[in-house]
């Protein structure tokens, strides 16, 4: 029978204060908001999502297996303000059942940019899981399930024999996504592919009254999943803030996750890690990713990162201050310069407003993606300015 395989990204950035172009306080973070958000998100989701998988898997007598990637931004967050959920994946992590995957550290677009950024943000980041989890990571997903065959190859270079992509239907030309595919110039890259449709369901459609399929219910789902071919396996991968921040507690996705693994059993159906999938599956071909693709929007490329001028010359300028801040040397102008990397700040700035506007506007902490834009480039100078003076 199908196996499924489930994924979870968990991820917060440092948010920025209101910084005006006359700011010359070298400290740019919202402290009391990231603190708010990390402590709300925590309690309507980390906690309860997490202590329900620890029931899951001691319930099924550990048949239920899953992954995570949790960016080291959140962690350090974590750490600060709400220990227990550390204490809490700790444990996940005792149970033999759970995977932790590599990323960047920073939840960056480095590898579009930098492969030295990006080499040393995956070390630091599988030495963050291994100190807290006892993990050494195998497996590897980029910032947002960017990735292509430019990106496959840095990924096999660092050591990686499994990377998670985007099951992006142009790209598979009619072949499922539930199954297993190589780099098309290195056999040794397995690619694991997201079944969108399916993790959509739960992580877009689950409340959404209008579907034709609502209500959602387990044993629904589970039947879905029953009916692939018995060497499929279907990959669902989603936000970990799908389970009581994006679908809240209200809409029923707890009772939902609570009962799936077991109308998933009863289907005959069995649960993998990435690292499971990979090692026990054949691999069906190579699969080429001439062009980045991601998991966002209904585009699933860079737009919702780079879709407009402000956008790329933010990055751009962001990326432009590397040379001098390696050679600089400062830890704290380089752990700065690291945080305005993450993902976010460039996601606030997207000035897309039809299908995905509202998604958009929703993680935004701004009234406009020119406010966004503004503030960003306002921290960036003035890390320019602190830069100057160190390497005078």
């Amino acid at each position: 029978m199908p196996s499924v395989c489930f994924y979870f990204q968990l991820h917060q950035p440092y948010r920025l204060r209101r910084y005006s172009v006359f700011d010359t306080d070298p400290h740019y973070y919202d402290d009391l908001k990231n603190a708010e958000i990390c402590r709300k998100v925590a309690h309507k989701c980390y906690l309860p999502a997490t202590r329900l998988m620890l029931k899951l898997i001691e319930s099924t007598g550990k048949k239920f297996r899953i992954a995570y990637s949790i960016s080291g931004v959140l962690l350090e967050q974590l750490e600060a303000y709400v220990p227990e959920v550390i204490e809490t994946f700790q444990e996940l992590a005792e149970t033999g059942c759970v995977e932790f995957l590599a990323e960047t550290y920073h939840h960056s677009l480095a590898s579009l940019y930098s492969d030295e950024e990006f080499r040393e943000q995956v070390a630091l980041h599988s030495a963050k899981i291994e100190k807290l989890f006892g993990q050494k990571p195998k497996v590897f997903r980029n910032t947002e399930l960017i990735y292509s065959d430019a990106i496959g190859k840095l990924v096999r270079d660092l050591g990686y024999t499994v990377c998670l992509a985007e099951g992006v239907d142009q790209l598979l030309e009619g072949r499922s996504p539930d199954q297993v595919y190589h780099h098309p110039k290195s056999r040794d890259l397995k690619l694991l592919l997201k079944n969108f449709r399916l993790s959509d369901d739960i992580a877009f459609r689950f409340s959404n009254r209008s579907w034709s399929d609502w209500p959602l219910t387990a044993d629904k789902f589970a039947r879905w999943i029953a009916e692939r071919p018995a060497d499929a396996c279907c990959n669902l991968f989603m936000d970990y803030e799908t389970f009581g921040e994006h679908q809240w507690a209200e809409t029923g996705i707890f009772d939902f996750l609570e009962h799936l693994p077991n109308a998933l059993i009863s289907e005959g159906c069995t649960f993998v890690t990435p690292s499971d999938r990979a090692a026990n599956a054949k691999v069906i071909g190579p699969i080429e990713v001439p062009n980045p693709t991601s998991w966002a929007d209904t585009e699933r490329d860079l737009s919702a990162w780079l879709g407009n001028a402000m956008q790329s010359n933010a990055m751009h300028e962001l990326y432009k201050l590397e040379p001098a801040l390696r050679q600089a040397g400062d830890p704290d102008l380089l752990r700065d310069w690291r945080r305005l990397q993450s993902s976010d700040h460039f996601y606030y700035m997207c000035t897309k407003y039809f299908s995905d506007g509202d998604v958009h506007k929703y993680f935004s902490p701004y009234e406009s993606p020119y406010d966004s834009y503004i503030n960003f480039m306002n921290v960036l100078d003035n890390i320019h300015t602190r830069l100057g003076a160190v390497v005078e």
